[in-house]
């Protein structure tokens, strides 16, 4: 397959794939309080432990192989991934193993994807991308599905609070967790013992142009300090008359923090709009 095929496939694929706390005083201590089932109580417990249980490393640097699946073709990529917590992702996609080919950069603010062999780049907002504009999907969403965390869309961080938005059915060794916001579904897949997420799943409803589904998987965790951080993770999209599954495994994972956590686009590259990218890279 040629490289910006390659490229294509890893760049539409991985972007679809991607508060404070309240306290109440009692104001007056003979007014009735309401009453909250035992079953409610285990929901909110269950909740906090998944809320609490996730890796928050500063930085997180590892070797990375990709397994890319769309239609009839299936590619191997190797690379490199480095992130550091509520900042940036970087992804570099790699020909042949040491040239760099292309490169995908999640800001807090932007989504930058150079293609180094067309020499050319796009650099955008968030709400370029009409599923990420729909869903409210932001470079937190991104986060927390590569950390293996809950997320709200809109929100850096799930607190206390707005954990009383999601469900939690209990009555499975898994728990399922949910939470809906007009045509978004957002659901996780927890162990009840544990409470760690095996899997997030994102739909988004549209009886015009068809439903639009992300499911990523968690297979594998690998010790990272005092916690366990996922290393192994399956990624599928489904959208009409489309799939696309990448695999996502993480080699040698490390804490390092020496690098450039902003990328710097050279003079001799072409800037182009979404549609422009994109149609180069879906050109199969």
């Amino acid at each position: 397959m040629k490289i910006s095929n390659i490229l294509k496939v890893a760049v539409v694929a991985i972007p679809l794939f991607m508060t404070s706390c309240h306290s109440h005083k009692q104001a007056v201590k003979d007014v009735a309080q309401p009453v909250v089932s035992p079953e409610a109580l285990e929901q909110a417990a269950f909740l906090e432990k998944v809320n609490d249980n996730s890796s928050k490393p500063q930085f997180v640097t590892s070797k990375l192989k990709f397994s890319i699946e769309y239609g009839p073709q299936q590619v191997s990529l190797t690379g490199n991934l480095r992130m550091k917590r509520d900042d940036v992702i970087q992804m570099q996609l790699m020909a042949f193993g040491f040239v760099e080919a292309g490169r995908l950069e999640f800001t807090k603010d932007y989504v930058l994807i150079i293609d180094r062999i067309n020499k050319q780049f796009l650099k955008a907002p968030y709400n370029y991308v009409d599923f990420l504009r729909n869903s409210g999907i932001n470079f937190y969403t991104l986060q927390a599905l590569f950390w293996n965390e809950l997320f709200m869309p809109g929100r850096q961080k799930v607190d206390k609070t707005a954990l009383e938005k999601y469900s939690a059915n209990m009555d499975a060794e898994d728990v399922v967790i949910s939470l809906d916001e007009g045509k978004m579904n957002y659901s996780w897949l927890a162990n009840n013992q544990s409470g760690r997420i095996k899997m997030a799943n994102i739909s988004y409803r549209d009886q015009l142009k068809g439903n639009t589904q992300l499911n990523w998987d968690y297979t594998e965790f690998s010790k990272m300090g005092s916690t366990m951080f996922p290393s192994n993770m399956g990624v599928t999209l489904t959208a009409p008359e489309t799939e696309v599954k990448l695999g996502i495994r993480l080699n040698y994972l490390k804490n390092e923090s020496d690098w450039e956590t902003r990328t710097k686009v050279s003079d001799k590259y072409r800037e182009v709009t979404v549609d422009q990218i994109l149609r180069r890279f879906m050109a199969l």
